[in-house]
């Protein structure tokens, strides 16, 4: 008999144990930090395909499960920052673009070069792969605005400006769909390369991980 409950309670110990590990996990993933990976090149050259990153959900403030709703402020994306968010067109797909203006923020896009508040800004992240220059009655790419940055959203861009869907096709990011900030690389690998490749080593990028995403 006493064998027989000893063997229960090592069952219940395993049972307790997974238990508080798999709370401990979803209670991380869904108010600390969540992995991401980049599935496509509206990034480049900051982010490449198939780098997999640890997203920062603590950052902005502790928010409501599902709606998104900040409990608790910490502190507010800023032009710069590039974040994780909802995509406005579909909420069950996670976009990743970067900061370009915040609430109040005008935004306007002359020939390819980005104005805030009437000001040209150095635009360091931005890449360009045509010099063509469209105008704004064909397409909003390189021609964009005026627009101010209503209160509660942020407009966005990817850092490949010439392939990116982002704020000048769709609009604004709401902040109850901003998930959190892109902190770091922690692996990275060409995908173009075969999974089975006996040489499959060479496609990790080594040089990637652990860099600090700015």
């Amino acid at each position: 008999m006493e064998s027989v409950k000893r063997k229960k309670s090592v069952v219940r110990e395993y049972v307790e144990a997974i238990g508080i590990a798999i709370l401990l996990a979803l209670f991380i993933r869904t108010f600390v930090v969540q992995a991401f990976k980049i599935p496509s090149g509206s990034m480049l050259p900051t982010l490449l395909i198939g780098d997999h990153l640890l997203v920062n959900k603590f950052i902005y403030g502790i928010r409501v499960p599902f709606s998104g709703k900040v409990l608790v402020p910490l502190k507010d994306p800023k032009s710069g920052d590039i974040i994780v968010f909802k995509f406005p067109k579909d909420r069950s797909i996670d976009y990743i673009k970067r900061v370009v203006g915040v609430p109040g923020d005008e935004i306007e896009l002359k020939n390819k070069k980005l104005f805030v508040n009437g000001k040209p800004t150095s635009d360091p992240h931005a890449h360009y792969t045509t010099t063509a220059i469209l105008p704004g009655s064909v397409s909003p790419k390189d021609n964009f605005g005026p627009v101010t940055v209503p209160q509660g959203k942020y407009f966005v861009m990817g850092d490949n400006r010439d392939n990116s869907s982002d704020s000048r096709f769709w609009g604004f990011v709401e902040t109850n769909d901003v998930l959190g900030k892109a902190m770091i690389i922690y692996w990275s690998w060409d995908i173009d390369k075969p999974l089975l490749s006996i040489d499959r080593f060479s496609s990790v990028r080594w040089d990637r991980l652990a860099d600090i995403i700015r």
